[in-house]
């Protein structure tokens, strides 16, 4: 059975968190990996990427702030967040996307809540 284990690292320095996620019950090829939000009443948008290569990309509301990695043997990506602001309020959501042979296919996590006070 496919699971897919979201992890909160809890508060590190002041303003800082980290995330992880792992995939298990699978051994087909890890595509690309990402972390989402989706704050109250908000749409879901992306907050990093992470390609098979390695690329990566942010968008401007978290580059410099987040770093995305992997470990693609342990099936796991990170987020690194720093500098949070009250803005970065959402629920943080896994994705990974493996490739079965035929298809892409898409795996979501639960989320994670992530609170920032002013």
């Amino acid at each position: 059975q496919v699971e897919l284990v979201e992890s909160d690292g809890g508060v590190q320095a002041e303003g800082s968190r980290n995330l992880s996620c792992a995939l298990s019950g699978t051994s087909h090829s890890i595509q690309n990996m990402a972390w989402y939000r989706q704050a109250a009443g908000q749409r879901r948008e992306l907050v990093a990427i992470i390609t098979t290569g390695g690329s990566t990309y942010y968008p401007d509301s978290t580059k410099g702030r987040f770093t995305i990695s992997r470990d693609s043997e342990k099936y796991t990506v990170y987020l690194q967040m720093n500098s949070l602001r009250p803005e970065d309020t959402a629920v943080y959501i896994c994705n990974i996307v493996i490739f079965d042979g035929s298809q892409h296919v898409n795996y979501w996590g639960r989320g994670i809540q992530v609170s920032v006070s002013s």
